[in-house]
């Protein structure tokens, strides 16, 4: 637990001040800590980072990763992320050809999931930070409490397990904890910030977002234990690796965008 403080500490003093710089040199983290989540995801299913699928892979990533804003300038040949998409795949096909299906077609599969699920999810963090740095605060603090407190909380009073065959130590007590303690936090935001919502849309916002970073964490812990392993990789000390940290976010990013729509 102590190590877990401790790398959370460093990990926070060197993340928040390039997420209040913003620009690129915040875009360029978000490519690195991107880059670095597929990585760890192709080792587990014991794909070669340094192989023409994880090569293709990553780049795929950063294709996924051009914001919106940026995407109408950076077209090269006058396609545009699906056309880019719809490429890669047929790469990734080709090569299970080349190969004589040493790589298969689940592999390829796995090379085009893990952009889509990783690269979106990072865009999304891009996306809100253009939108404004106080909505990317809210949900990283909603995460962070929503973790926190289901954590502690699913410690002091969890008895049923949640999920078992995914996750063995979460529980409902600990679920309904998280929720609640993003809620809670959700409303001091509101207190301290002149954030420009309605009090009901956020709080709204937070116990929806808190389900979601929840089950984004299920979704990588499903398949970690499909591979059979504890971490994703080993880069945080006492949390695993980029992908072990951010699993939530992935899943927190994209639907908070989707909220601000409504």
């Amino acid at each position: 637990m102590k190590q877990r403080i401790v790398t959370g500490i460093i990990a926070a003093a060197a993340f928040l001040p390039i997420v209040l710089l913003g620009g690129r040199p915040f875009i360029l983290l978000v490519y690195i800590m991107s880059a670095v989540a597929v990585m760890e995801a192709l080792k587990l299913k014991k794909i070669p980072v340094f192989s023409m699928p994880g090569f293709l892979s990553i780049l795929l990533s950063f294709i996924i990763l051009v914001p919106q804003s940026g995407s109408d300038e950076w077209t090269f040949l006058g396609l545009g992320k699906l056309e880019y998409l719809v490429l890669f795949v047929l790469f990734f096909l080709v090569n299970t050809v080349i190969t004589k299906n040493h790589f298969t077609f689940d592999d390829a599969a796995y090379c085009v999931l893990l952009p889509l699920y990783i690269g979106f999810g990072f865009s999304y963090l891009i996306e809100t930070r253009e939108a404004g740095i106080a909505f990317v605060f809210f949900a990283l603090l909603i995460t962070w409490a929503s973790d926190s407190g289901a954590y502690f909380i699913g410690r002091s009073f969890g008895k049923r397990k949640l999920w078992p065959d995914i996750s063995p130590n979460k529980t409902l007590a600990g679920f309904y904890g998280g929720i609640a303690s993003a809620v809670l936090v959700a409303a001091v935001f509101l207190f301290i910030l002149d954030f420009k919502a309605p009090a009901i849309w956020v709080l709204a916002a937070a116990a929806i977002l808190s389900v979601a970073g929840q089950v984004g964490d299920l979704a990588e812990s499903a398949l970690k234990r499909h591979y059979n392993v504890k971490d994703s990789g080993n880069l945080l000390p006492g949390h695993g690796g980029i992908l072990d940290r951010t699993d939530s976010w992935l899943f927190v990013f994209p639907l908070l965008h989707m909220l601000q729509l409504l």
